[in-house]
């Protein structure tokens, strides 16, 4: 039998969920800021190059800098949970335990 989770609880979701959109709501700020001074520092070392230059690298910033704080939030929220222990290990021996 598979042990339940603790994100079936409405209040205890509720709170993982919250903490994970705080959690993406800074690292958005985080990546904005660190895609402005990448763009300021670039036209300050190069000058103007290219208007698909700049938007090439602020999307390739900010794509790479929000998918990575995404998949670390989830694992986070996994964790912090106790999401993960509700697992069942078919591969994990008996006297292991």
């Amino acid at each position: 039998m598979v042990p339940r989770s603790p994100l079936d609880d409405p209040h205890a979701a509720a709170h993982a969920w919250a903490r994970y959109r705080r959690l993406m709501r800074f690292m958005a700020v985080v990546t904005l800021g660190m895609v402005t001074l990448a763009v300021v520092l670039l036209y300050w070392l190069n000058g103007f190059v290219s208007i698909h230059f700049y938007i090439a690298t602020a999307l390739g910033i900010g794509f790479a800098m929000l998918l990575m704080s995404a998949l670390m939030g989830l694992v986070f929220l996994s964790n912090g949970t106790g999401h993960d222990d509700a697992i069942v290990d078919p591969t994990r021996d008996e006297g292991d335990r």
